[in-house]
């Protein structure tokens, strides 16, 4: 039977995270997305635009850092992209950095992977191939950018659709190290009569791509003017009109006879979608499956008080190394209130060695937050150890300089 203290435990969990779904909101706007930032290119010599969003709980003086995601057609997908970090980050996926990259002018030039003249037996007059060039402005100059300018790590997520898709697949075989995870929209794998794609079958054979995730989609456009092609039938057809898909089809069948590489990899057939219109729904089940990993497990025993201490300490530790195995480097398995939510929470169930816990690993994974120490005072306080308390409320008082804290610590001298 659920008690009035889990209730209130499991409603608090669920309102901390469906508060980061309203934390961009505007008086002035019902909603509004990515600020415009901008660099100059030597590589491609030109003015790039990009937009940046950043999370809620972001804050330059803390020394927090935040995976990054780049997204190809930027001013097009960045508010989808925004929209679904803002309702699964936390439970689903991490709070992250969203970088829309403009690609409104020159997008052909850049995101397509070699040179053509004619395309489907007809001229084709665009300035084409250079993905070579945007792949070296994205490594040498707008990823240092943001890493300079912004608190970014370097596990970084790439969306792509289409030609971007395309550009996505070229730099996963050339460039492989830029992106951990591919987050591939109805790629153009047909471009120049399949060229790429029998270059990846080829490196899907021999190169090595562990910790490295792809989640990739293909919408129900399978023919243009046949109805009669169908997911099971297409294979078969060898007309033009069917090879933009059979060219997804292959890569994927390519991936999946190749699991020796460790390319974690998950395909999907959106039927009722058209090329236009599989962004949105593939944007959102991408983020899940590339992040799937991230997700919280154990909630149940997480939000039972019957839990013994050391069955908690054994799942946060285990979240832990988890997450460091992934991301390559040491991130908080939890987020640092809902690690001081779950200690008060003991406290008032009067379970003092769990509280202690809750507050211990939130100083161990916030060690510069004064907030974190000072809840700490608050535990040894209740626990009538004034001196201990002291010393907690000095901490945070040394770490912020906050005059709240200088006046408890002169409350408890007098106690």
């Amino acid at each position: 039977m659920i008690n009035r203290i889990q209730v209130i435990l499991i409603t608090a969990l669920i309102v901390f995270f469906q508060q980061k779904a309203s934390g961009q909101a505007s008086k002035h706007y019902l909603y509004k997305v990515g600020v415009l930032d901008s660099l100059y290119s030597k590589v491609l010599k030109e003015s790039r635009e990009i937009y940046v969003q950043v999370p809620t709980s972001y804050n330059p003086e803390k020394n927090q850092k935040y995976p990054v995601v780049f997204i190809l057609d930027g001013e097009m997908f960045l508010p989808t992209v925004s929209n679904v970090h803002d309702y699964y980050s936390g439970g689903y996926m991490p709070e992250m950095v969203l970088v829309g990259i403009s690609n409104v002018k020159n997008r052909t030039r850049d995101l397509t992977t070699s040179t053509i003249t004619t395309k489907y037996g007809m001229p084709f007059n665009e300035v084409n191939g250079e993905a070579a060039n945007f792949s070296k402005f994205l490594e040498k100059e707008l990823i240092p950018f943001i890493e300079t300018k912004y608190s970014v790590t370097n596990f970084r997520t790439l969306i792509s659709h289409s030609y971007g898709g395309l550009f996505a697949i070229y730099t996963l075989i050339n460039k492989p190290k830029l992106f951990d995870n591919y987050l591939v929209i109805d790629p153009s794998l047909d471009w120049d009569e399949q060229k790429l794609l029998k270059q990846t079958e080829d490196s899907l054979a021999t190169m090595n791509f562990e910790n490295k995730a792809m989640f990739m989609s293909l919408s129900g456009q399978l023919h243009m003017q046949n109805s009669k092609i169908t997911i099971e039938n297409v294979m078969q057809d060898t007309t033009d009109f069917t090879l933009f898909a059979r060219s997804n089809i292959a890569f994927s069948n390519a991936v999946k006879s190749n699991k020796k590489n460790g390319l974690s990899f998950e395909w999907k057939f959106y039927p009722r979608d058209i090329h236009g219109t599989i962004p949105i729904p593939s944007i959102m089940d991408g983020l899940i499956s590339l992040f799937q990993w991230y997700q919280m497990e154990n909630t149940d025993k997480i939000n039972s008080f019957d839990t013994p201490k050391e069955e908690l300490l054994s799942i946060i530790n285990y979240r832990a190394k988890k997450l460091n195995d992934h991301f390559g480097y040491q991130e908080p398995p939890y987020p640092e209130e809902l690690l001081n939510m779950s200690g008060y929470m003991n406290m008032d169930m009067e379970q003092s060695e769990k509280a202690k816990m809750y507050f211990e690993k939130a100083i161990q994974y916030y060690p510069s937050s004064a907030n974190a120490f000072d809840s700490m005072a608050d535990f040894y306080e209740s626990q009538k150890d004034i001196e201990k308390a002291l010393q907690f409320v000095t901490k945070a008082y040394e770490l912020s300089g906050n005059d709240i804290y200088k006046k408890r610590m002169e409350d408890l001298k007098n106690k």
